[in-house]
């Protein structure tokens, strides 16, 4: 990274942006200070590329990170559906020039201007006159013909059941109101401008790069400062019996959960590929993470699993007739802290396995891989694990998908 020159010094952001696809603003920063590179000089530097849509910024998991953005081939179309006419205008203002937007008004009017149209992400509002939110979502995601089109949800009603139910008809998103019109602008940006591998915000939680730089954190001696994970129980015999649809849909629920909760946190959150998340940062405010995600998670199943024997009810869902004749898993969120000396012992097994000595500098570790990060905090025998590929995100219970494939 260039010492002087604030063009030089763009350039040489791109480029480190570029190699990793995303970065953290810290990772940014220590590449800077190790080069000379003034903070100011390097927060404008960022402003600039932004500005000039060279690269997009949001913060998730308590991190943030910045990603690059592929060049305009065209213009990408937005079809907003609100019946507020100034908070349609404000959603139009929020997601910023660059896009090719269409505004509607009426619920009864969105799908045959999404036909018409063909817009690559849809903002929906959930309560419109003539034909709601979830109702023009699940539509979108059923039609092959469209349902490659990305749908944000916002609405100011309860989300408590209305989250779930948006996620699990295919809502890429869901946004409470009043919604923070940067959030808003970062997603649209980065679900139809990121370059590489498309936009999950399930996926896109901070990586194995930034859960390794947690790690290494959390085994310094410090008061309060602690590392673990919150996982659904039994979601492996979840989606056994009910398909891996539906046990996805309880991660991203989860993800966004804790995006929402660690806004006002000091916390980090990030994702382990299995049916576990990572979170970090004081006792205090993990405390109030977890009995935040808690207390809306089980609300949710409130509405999911209905009696004293946990039976499966169809609710507006659209759930297969036999989740009413089979007892569905009782699915939990259990916060397990962990301790320092157990999590620093494998970790240094982990290192000493790939030849690097545990009294390496961290900065010559290297990040661990999801493999190693899980053997780390004890979770060598994952019941489910994440995969990506062309179609998505898959879940598999037991074995991996590669070793199936073998």
């Amino acid at each position: 990274m260039a010492a002087g020159g604030s063009d030089s010094l763009r350039e040489d952001l791109m480029m480190i942006i570029n190699d990793r696809q995303q970065i953290s603003y810290g990772e940014l920063s220590d590449i800077a200070f190790s080069r000379g590179i003034p903070e100011p000089g390097l927060k404008d530097a960022l402003a600039e590329l932004e500005k000039n849509k060279a690269i997009a910024s949001r913060s998730s998991g308590g991190i943030l990170t910045y990603y690059l953005l592929q060049e305009q081939d065209r213009v990408r179309k937005v079809l907003i559906v609100e019946d507020d006419r100034n908070i349609n205008k404000l959603m139009m203002l929020s997601i910023g020039k660059g896009f090719d937007v269409t505004q509607v008004y009426d619920g009864g009017e969105a799908i045959g201007k999404i036909r018409e149209a063909r817009p690559e992400l849809v903002i929906l509002d959930l309560m419109l006159p003539h034909k709601d939110g979830l109702d023009i979502c699940q539509t979108i995601k059923a039609d092959p013909e469209i349902s490659n089109t990305v749908v944000i949800l916002i609405s100011a009603m309860d989300p408590t059941s209305n989250r779930f139910k948006g996620i699990k008809y295919g809502a890429d998103y869901y946004i409470k109101k009043p919604f923070d019109p940067n959030e808003l602008r970062s997603l649209v940006t980065l679900f139809l401008r990121k370059k590489g591998k498309k936009f999950d915000a399930l996926i896109d939680l901070p990586d194995e790069e930034r859960i390794s730089n947690q790690i290494e954190h959390s085994i310094k001696p410090k008061e309060n400062y602690i590392i673990g994970t919150l996982r659904i129980e039994n979601l492996g015999a979840y989606a056994k019996q009910f398909g891996e649809k539906n046990a996805i849909a309880f991660l991203r629920l989860i993800s966004q959960l804790l995006q929402d909760a660690i806004k006002s946190q000091n916390t980090f959150a990030g994702f382990l590929n299995s049916d576990e998340f990572v979170i970090a940062g004081t006792k205090e405010n993990i405390d109030n993470v977890v009995k935040e995600v808690t207390s809306e998670f089980n609300a949710v199943l409130a509405f999911v699993l209905q009696d004293a024997d946990m039976k499966f009810k169809r609710i507006n869902l659209n759930i297969e007739a036999l989740f009413e004749s089979k007892e569905a898993p009782k699915l939990s969120l259990v916060f397990t802290e962990s301790n320092k000396s157990a999590l620093k012992e494998r970790r240094n097994q982990v290192l000493r396995d790939k030849g690097v000595s545990p009294t390496a500098p961290s900065t010559g570790i290297g990040a661990y891989t999801y493999d190693e990060l899980q053997k780390i905090f004890g979770k060598d025998d994952l019941d489910v694990t994440i995969t990506r590929d062309e179609k998505g995100v898959r879940l598999q219970v037991g074995k991996t998908i590669e070793e199936e494939k073998k």
